[in-house]
């Protein structure tokens, strides 16, 4: 099984670029994972944020690919602790046959064909965060899975 985050717009600050990048290659220790982002739209000062999100939704859903479990992290979806989590990560190794993607919304959240798509949604907290914190965590909390995992030193109860 491939993981696959997808992001709308680019990470900005260099500290989470390169926290971010750290998490990514840790995480490749355990599983195929790679970071897609789709980029921001441009000139968006005269569009509803309901147009947005649909165009947002076009980006997004041609960046899926048939066979894809889709996963959204949304403030509605099902909250985990971190042992939680890598048990539905291993659940996930062992259920899916192409790839599990994960997919960050931009500012306004997904459209309803997007909420159509998918397949999960999972909340990180139910606290607000910025979409670039919202990267860093949900690397880290994969990471932390996958060493929840493998017997790892990471993580401890």
């Amino acid at each position: 099984m491939k993981t696959t985050l997808i992001v709308v717009g680019r990470t900005v600050e260099s500290y989470f670029v390169t926290s971010i990048e750290d998490y990514v290659q840790r995480t490749r220790r355990y599983l195929p994972f790679d970071v897609e982002v789709i980029p921001e739209l441009k000139n968006t000062r005269s569009l509803t944020h309901e147009v947005q999100k649909e165009k947002e939704a076009d980006l997004i859903l041609k960046a899926l690919q048939p066979g894809d479990v889709i996963v959204l992290l949304d403030e509605g979806g099902r909250e985990m602790r971190s042992v939680e989590f890598a048990d539905y990560m291993k659940q996930k190794m062992n259920s899916v046959s192409r790839r599990l993607v994960f997919v960050i919304g931009g500012p306004y959240g997904f459209s309803p064909r997007v909420y159509e798509a998918a397949h999960e949604k999972l909340s990180l907290s139910r606290m607000t965060f910025s979409h670039q914190m919202v990267r860093l965590i949900f690397v880290e909390q994969l990471y932390r899975a996958m060493t929840i995992l493998n017997g790892g030193p990471y993580h401890h109860e």
